[in-house]
């Protein structure tokens, strides 16, 4: 491979800042490991601020070079590629793939309209029912006040249980169980901290399964479905991340039957080239009896040690690696 400058962009200052720094650890191992990479690892902190590990600031200016703050009139290095490993705001939100765009920069991962799109649950369910992929029975609100509450009541009247979802986090942040009686005012109150708009949910007690979809060689691939046991049936942020979790995850679900199987590919198939998903993305589904419902779609997965999209993509005879190497490569 001719030369590339790769900037590996990692946290964020979301509440998923963490979870990037993590992630960014295997994404880093992989591409040191391809011949005619020179990359450079800058972080977003908390406060907004772009430092390498040895806490030397930087920006990306608008002809696409990276100049630290001390450079006195050096131009810095010109980036030729992008990866966007962040976790949540500004990353799966779609503002630093506007950047980049705005300034010529090309990049691993969706464009900014998708990401801006699937990062919002409510958006994405309008539109996979306008692809014909079923949803689980939802509302939304975009205020939180009196009206809105009764609304909610009124729902867990007809369906019990509920999942109050702040619309535009990840990570099961600003997800609440709340159950059948239970008055739902305090966890709209905190999902409302988090978004504009908050999403209500069915309380479904599924299988969880999920695909890796991602482009290599060219072709589109879809993994065979793996799955989260979730021993709580609720995955919230500490099943996900804790060491105490008790969730466990495989990489091929057993018990699946040819046509669930055949449903949750074309399902996928179709929410990728509907939604203008590109390079990879994680779908997650639920199963509930014989009935698959989308659950949520993840346009830059997890990449931690216990993360299921490189574990699903390995399974199905890929490595993350050789898929870096050919996005960038196609420069």
């Amino acid at each position: 491979m001719q030369k590339k400058n790769v900037l590996l962009l990692c946290g964020g200052g979301s509440s998923e800042h963490e979870v990037s720094l993590v992630s960014v650890k295997y994404i880093k191992e992989c591409l040191s490991g391809i011949a005619g990479v020179e990359l450079k690892t800058i972080e977003i902190d908390k406060s907004g601020s772009w430092v390498d590990e040895a806490g030397k600031k930087y920006l990306l200016d608008p002809k696409g070079y990276l100049r630290s703050f001390d450079q006195d009139g050096n131009a810095g290095i010109k980036m030729d590629y992008a990866v966007p490993c962040i976790h949540g705001y500004p990353g799966e939100t779609g503002d630093i793939q506007s950047y980049f765009e705005m300034i010529g920069l090309s990049y691993l991962g969706c464009n900014s309209e998708t990401s801006k799109m699937c990062f919002n649950k409510i958006t994405t369910k309008m539109w996979a029912s306008a692809l014909g992929v079923a949803n689980t029975p939802y509302i939304f609100l975009s205020e939180n006040d009196k009206s809105s509450l009764q609304i909610v009541k009124d729902f867990q009247a007809k369906h019990g249980d509920v999942v109050v979802k702040a619309s535009n986090q990840g990570s099961s942040v600003g997800c609440y169980l709340v159950e059948k009686g239970q008055d739902p005012a305090s966890t709209i109150q905190k999902a409302f901290g988090y978004s504009p708009f908050v999403l209500v949910e069915k309380r479904m007690k599924p299988r969880e399964i999920e695909v890796s979809v991602y482009d290599f060689d060219g072709k589109l691939q879809v993994s065979f479905p793996g799955e989260i046991i979730c021993p709580s049936n609720f995955y919230s942020y500490e099943e996900k991340y804790s060491q105490q979790s008790l969730t466990t995850t495989v990489t091929r679900a057993e018990n699946l039957t040819s046509e669930q199987i055949k449903k949750i590919t074309d399902y996928a198939t179709k929410l990728y080239h509907g939604l203008k998903l590109r390079h990879l993305s994680r779908i997650d589904f639920f199963l509930e009896g014989d009935v698959i419902y989308l659950n949520e779609i993840n346009t830059f997965p997890g990449l931690t040690p216990i993360s299921m999209f490189p574990k699903m993509m390995e399974a199905n005879g890929h490595s993350f690696k050789t898929f870096l190497e050919q996005h960038i490569s196609n420069l």
